[in-house]
């Protein structure tokens, strides 16, 4: 078999074309074999792609080209962009992107968590309170076991928008338990509205928090964006728009 077609056999048993595997011997030599091939894994990847966009639940979101970097007083463009290669992935590093409501740390998450997708890895996107609420909900450990691998399998897990509501004792364990189990082991990613010396008022009287911020942080990188709500002011300039196009109607 010369090298062409070997590797063109590789191509074949990899996508369990047994049919073709069957027949190679009348078929190697045919000149539309590796458009066939092409298409076959075209094919697979693209449905690959969606059905673990589905799975992921990331829902709509704008594109990191469209992001308004002058907007935010301070935002380390180049660690953003930095997290779109993924390097953090292999390193099993997680990232924390901590900033006030409305400053684009959900839109950023959902870009890199996009990024991955793209290049094969499984996502899991989450708010906190979808998490939290859903586990806390299980009513048999067995229930919970099975519903914390559903957090802790992905290859990548965005947690969004953790400070936004207080949680219980049995929370912080909770959210404790899934990132001990992922700990050195994959990547997650944290959005929140809350200095980690802050964390006590989101998981009050929680014994594990300090033990939850450590395990979480080490091995992470934090990045910080300052500045007012993006979401305002896409708001307000919707609302000047508006209020121009109807003194226009009147004239």
């Amino acid at each position: 078999m010369d090298p062409k077609n070997d590797a063109l056999f590789t191509r074949a048993k990899n996508l369990r074309l047994h049919g073709v595997l069957e027949h190679w011997s009348e078929l190697a030599d045919a000149p539309w074999l590796p458009s066939l091939l092409d298409w076959e894994e075209h094919a697979r990847t693209q449905r690959s792609l969606e059905r673990r966009l589905n799975d992921a639940r990331i829902g709509r979101f704008k594109a990191l080209a469209d992001f308004d970097w002058k907007w935010p007083k301070q935002c380390d463009r180049a660690a953003i962009e930095a997290l779109m290669t993924l390097e953090f992935m292999a390193q099993s590093v997680n990232v924390i992107l901590r900033g006030n409501n409305g400053v684009g740390k959900s839109m950023l998450a959902k870009n890199v968590a996009y990024q991955a997708l793209v290049q094969g890895f499984t996502v899991r996107f989450t708010t906190a309170g979808e998490m939290l609420g859903e586990l806390a909900a299980m009513d048999s450990d067995a229930a919970l076991r099975r519903r914390l691998r559903h957090y802790v399998n992905p290859d990548l897990l965005v947690i969004d928008e953790i400070g936004y509501l207080s949680y219980s004792n049995r929370h912080a364990d909770l959210l404790f338990e899934l990132i001990n189990r992922r700990y050195e082991s994959k990547s997650t990613i944290v959005t929140t509205n809350k200095a980690f010396a802050d964390w006590g008022e989101v998981f009050p009287n929680a014994a594990c928090v300090v033990s939850l911020v450590d395990r979480l942080v080490h091995h992470s990188e934090v990045i910080g964006i300052e500045g007012e709500s993006y979401r305002l002011k896409e708001a307000q300039a919707r609302s000047t728009d508006m209020a121009a196009k109807r003194r226009k109607a009147k004239s």
